[in-house]
């Protein structure tokens, strides 16, 4: 390979050339982003005080393949000695909340909690667990996550506690979302073992290998649930940036929008406002919807495939109080649907990262989630909607589930439009119809990014390593 072109400087486009910059097959790699910073939802504000707040994610889990995999990156660029682990002892970890019936509910855990009846559920949780062996496996090759645990689990965990973490990880909602494409793990132990709590227990299936280098040992040995960087997040892409201008094969452009691409005699031509790439090989770390409209009509099965691929937008606002002013401590709250649409969750930053407030004075640093699958329908139209009312809806939103009466002393609203795909029943379809389609046509082509197959940090970063691998028929 030549030149390989990447789209989208995002994390996905960013991990992969940091894994072509390994290849000494590739002897250079252009990326093109289309704004006029690097690391796409990896954003943090850094205040002059020393304050750190997140727009995107905030937490990075360490366990699984593709948690060590991170790991492993994050020691290779030298960042290991600004890690901010939150171990599972951690009281972050620890207590959980949700916010039903006006009322804050930790989530029961270890074994008393599993045994006893604990609000806002009417039955101890291990009844539905025990029961779950006995339930007959799905007929169906895919299904939605709340069919999916209301058959195996009861109604009302579906509609409480999966319906409230839906919200939180693809701020979607459960009855649309796939459990194929969203929890894979679920989907793949019902289909081994015939149960979830067996396919928990015994494993469900081959998972990738990836050897644990220094700091994804010392996760395991201090058994931590999360981790971030003493910067915020937003290091990552920044280190792997430097990593990226010092390898001498990448040329990263900014403010690189991609019009359109057409095939050419040796790969592609990528057509930008004032010029022309030329590459043998083209990754695309774009949404789908961006991608659908870069590309030939001569790929018109696979534009029309990626037009289907929907995503939603989230209002974050972060806010700082001076003083403690959370009643409880813990990672934060969930609401499901029917409790309020509009909040999502309320993240109590402070507690596991207490390292990010400033370091004169005690201050809370809450961040509050907005909209999602629900945003039209609660907010209007992202284009008309006014930073001053989401603030004022979030504020909102802590003053009734937190009890705080004190106004914020800072804050800062974000409208991340179309930030998280929504993986729709068949998604899994939709994506093996579009690899099909690449193979057939031979096309110089790969998908990556978190528009296809997993939407986590980790699941970015993996795709974008297993795409370079199989492009270059090697491990990197």
């Amino acid at each position: 390979m030549r030149t390989i072109a990447v789209l989208g400087g995002g994390i996905g486009g960013l991990a992969a050339s940091y894994y072509l910059c390994k290849s000494p097959q590739v002897a250079k790699v252009v990326v093109l982003e289309s704004s006029s910073r690097v690391g796409g939802w990896l954003w943090s504000t850094r205040r002059s005080d020393g304050a750190v707040f997140e727009h995107g994610p905030r937490g990075i889990r360490p366990a699984g393949a593709v948690g060590r995999n991170t790991l492993n990156m994050v020691d290779d660029l030298g960042l290991g000695g600004d890690i901010l682990p939150v171990p599972y002892s951690h009281v972050a970890s620890q207590n959980r909340y949700l916010y039903v019936n006006k009322q804050l509910h930790r989530m029961p855990s270890g074994i008393s909690g599993l045994l006893r009846t604990v609000p806002p559920f009417s039955r101890p949780l291990l009844l539905s667990v025990a029961t779950e062996i006995l339930v007959k496996k799905g007929k169906e090759d895919d299904e939605t996550i709340h069919s999916f645990i209301s058959r195996r689990l009861g109604k009302e965990l579906a509609d409480i506690a999966v319906d409230s973490l839906c919200r939180g990880v693809f701020a979607g909602d459960c009855r649309k979302l796939s459990v194929r494409s969203c929890f894979p793990l679920f989907y793949n132990a019902e289909q081994c073992r015939g149960s979830l709590t067996l396919g928990m227990l015994l494993g469900s299936g081959p998972s990738p290998v990836v050897p644990p280098g220094p700091l994804a040992q010392r996760s395991i040995k201090e058994s931590w649930a999360q981790w971030s960087l003493r910067r915020g997040v937003e290091s990552l892409p920044e280190s792997i940036t430097e990593y990226l201008q010092q390898s001498g094969k990448v040329q990263l452009h900014r403010d690189a929008a991609v019009k359109h691409i057409s095939p050419s005699a040796a790969g592609w031509k990528i057509h930008l406002e004032d010029g022309v790439v030329s590459a043998d090989h083209v990754i695309s770390a774009l949404p789908a919807k961006a991608l659908s409209a870069a590309l030939p009509s001569s790929c018109q099965p696979l534009i029309q495939q990626l037009q289907d691929i929907s995503s939603v937008t989230v209002a974050v606002v972060n806010l700082e109080y001076e003083g403690s002013i959370l009643p409880v401590t813990g990672f934060g709250h969930l609401l499901p649907s029917s409790e309020d649409p509009g909040v999502l969750g309320v993240v109590y930053d402070s507690v596991p990262f207490p390292q990010h407030n400033r370091p004169d004075g005690q201050t809370t640093r809450l961040t509050v989630m907005m909209g999602g699958a629900w945003f039209q329908e609660v907010f209007g139209d992202p284009d008309a909607v006014t930073e001053e009312h989401l603030l004022v809806r979030a504020t909102e939103a802590v003053q009734r589930h937190l009890g705080v009466t004190t106004a914020p002393s800072w804050s800062w609203v974000a409208l991340q439009r179309d930030c998280i795909p929504q993986y729709h029943l068949g998604h899994f379809r939709r994506v093996e119809t579009m690899c099909n389609f690449i193979k057939e046509k031979n096309l110089s082509l790969s998908l990556i990014g978190s528009s296809y197959g997993g939407v986590s940090v980790n699941d970015v970063i993996f795709n974008g390593r297993s795409a370079v691998e199989e492009l270059l028929g090697a491990k990197v």
